[in-house]
């Protein structure tokens, strides 16, 4: 096959004519094309608001050997495709004596687990939450009502943390091996839209990624595993540096405490187990503080977005559109955009008692009314005010109950222009209206999309001084690239503090911790950063324990 790139066409083309502007690029009737697949989706927005679609298709066409000879010295216009096809590795030859054991069913567990479960191997996998129908539930009421449930909220459960997100799909790791690939075809196997595998930034969506890590589950137990819910792992025997097993409590074990004997453990826990990381400490389990960023939610009107990036309040095919905005404050810290969401919601993520965390979600469609995203300063272990692997958790802790009490158990909200001057929003609507500080157009001010109860409040509270001071000149930058970023009215809202782990649990070049048959895995491990990293680390791990033991 052939490789075809910049077929460009304007939105809103049909298939029809993709064949034809790929026909006319190769100079070759139509009918010499035998099969067209495209591998990459991009959008050009170069000459807004005419918008371009640009692709790199797969092309199988007659006298191939005659059309890249037509094209030598242009191969980065046509060239031979390359198939990154991904294998999995051929079993080792060492017995296990007990079953692959995987804590936690976010994404780096459950494809942990699927590949696993794929080639042979029965694990087993041990979630603390509920099943994710029951999740769903669990959360909504906790939105509706403010009561905690701390085993099954946005945190907890199974699917993990992104299964309430954006759902986004890109990931900057590099893939030599087609791990990337194996992912969203997974996804796509188990529900996905196919699209995912070739747009340029996927996303899936909180309500479609339900769908897919329930059929997921499923598939794992068809193949002979299992997935026990409710099953909190509270401590790890280890003898002689290796893992044994794990105790594990709930309420649907036995006597409410059960061990489990197991000589290959994956620790896929995700960035919010405090408890597991306290006890996986006390047990020896070498690990360290690692630097990570916190910041606030912001919002604006999509509308506003859209005609920035696309020329046009409302762009068609196109949907909502993103940004990606970055800027260096003054005192040297980074500032910018993170998990931003397109017609998104900003949502109480919290699993802790007395603690106030948010994050921000969108539906498959992103169709709401506002765009949101974190906007975040990193911070190190010199902001935690200790060298302990666990201060940077602590340093999270102390800006959750800031954001508690300041919110009074609400999400706290705050007009930027007030944050800006430290003054608490209050009748923010009326005193925006009389400035004439309200959206340009418009009769009235911004208001915010929240899932869970929020209040207007001081958020300039929550966070360090040295962090509200990059927010602000970050805000002030990004409205020099966003024309409106910095609008008085723009809504933060906070706080953003589960960017990714404040841990770093050591592993080696056999992916495996100084203590032996133990591997720690994805996000909460501190080897990734969202749903596909965290999934491909998974995978990953799974090869580790097939390149060693047999099924």
């Amino acid at each position: 096959m052939l490789r075809v790139n910049q077929v460009k066409l304007k939105t809103g083309h049909s298939e029809a004519d993709l064949r034809r502007q790929t026909a006319s690029i190769l100079r070759v009737p139509e009918q010499n094309i035998t099969e067209l697949r495209i591998v990459r989706q991009s959008i050009d927005a170069r000459k807004k608001p005419v918008i371009f679609y640009s692709y790199s298709m797969d092309v199988a066409v007659r006298d191939e050997e005659k059309i890249l000879h037509r094209f030598r010295g242009k191969e980065n216009l046509v060239c031979r495709s390359v198939q990154e096809e991904y294998r999995f590795p051929a079993s080792g030859s060492r017995k296990r004596k007990s079953p692959v054991i995987i804590v936690g069913t976010g994404p780096a567990g459950l494809f942990c687990g699927y590949f696993l479960a794929l080639h042979g191997y029965r694990p087993i996998l041990l979630e603390r939450g509920r099943c994710v129908e029951e999740r769903q539930r669990d959360v909504e009421a906790f939105w509706e009502t403010g009561k905690l449930d701390t085993a099954s909220n946005v945190q907890f459960g199974e699917g993990g943390a992104g299964t309430f997100s954006d759902g986004k799909l890109n990931t900057l790791v590099k893939d030599k091996d087609g791990r990337n690939r194996a992912v969203l075809e997974t996804f796509v196997k188990f529900g996905a839209k196919e699209s995912i595998c070739y747009e340029a930034k996927p996303h899936i969506g909180t309500d479609v990624l339900c769908t897919v890590v329930k059929r997921m589950r499923e598939e794992i137990i068809r193949l002979g595993g299992e997935v026990r819910f409710e099953s909190q792992v509270t401590d790890i025997r280890v003898e002689a540096g290796r893992v044994k097993g794990v105790t594990v409590e709930g309420p649907g074990i036995a006597k409410r405490s059960a061990f489990v004997e197991s000589g290959q453990l994956v620790l896929a826990i995700g960035h919010s187990a405090r408890d597991t990381f306290s006890m996986l400490m006390k047990r020896g389990v070498p690990m360290e503080a690692k630097s990570f960023a916190v910041g606030l939610r912001v919002e604006h009107p999509q509308q506003m977005i859209n005609e920035n990036q696309y020329g046009a309040a409302q762009p068609g095919d196109l949907g909502a559109a993103p940004y990606k905005v970055t800027a260096k404050a003054k005192n040297g810290r980074g500032v910018y955009s993170f998990c931003m969401c397109p017609g998104g919601y900003v949502v109480n993520a919290s699993s802790q008692e007395g603690h106030t965390a948010v994050n921000g979600m969108s539906y498959s469609g992103r169709d709401g009314k506002n765009a949101n995203s974190a906007i975040i300063v990193t911070v190190t272990p010199e902001d935690f005010g200790s060298v302990h692997p666990l201060a940077g958790i602590e340093f999270q802790r102390r800006l959750e109950e800031r954001a508690y009490a300041v919110g009074g158990g609400k999400i706290p909200v705050q007009r930027y222009g007030d944050f800006r001057r430290c003054v608490e929003s209050g009748a923010a609507h009326e005193m925006l209206q009389q400035t004439g500080d309200c959206v340009r157009g418009t009769d009235a001010a911004l208001m915010p999309q929240c899932k869970g109860t929020w209040t207007w409040a001081d958020v300039s509270r929550i966070l360090p001084k040295a962090c509200n001071e990059a927010i602000v000149e970050g805000m002030e930058a990004f409205g020099r690239q966003i024309a409106g970023f910095d609008r008085p009215d723009a809504c933060l809202s906070g706080v953003e503090s589960r960017t990714s782990s404040p841990v770093r649990i050591h592993r080696d070049e056999r992916l495996q911790s100084q203590i032996r048959g133990l591997y720690p895995c994805g996000e909460g491990a501190g080897f990734a950063g969202g749903i596909v990293s965290a999934a491909m680390d998974g995978i990953r791990v799974a090869e580790a324990i097939a390149r060693e033991y047999a099924p």
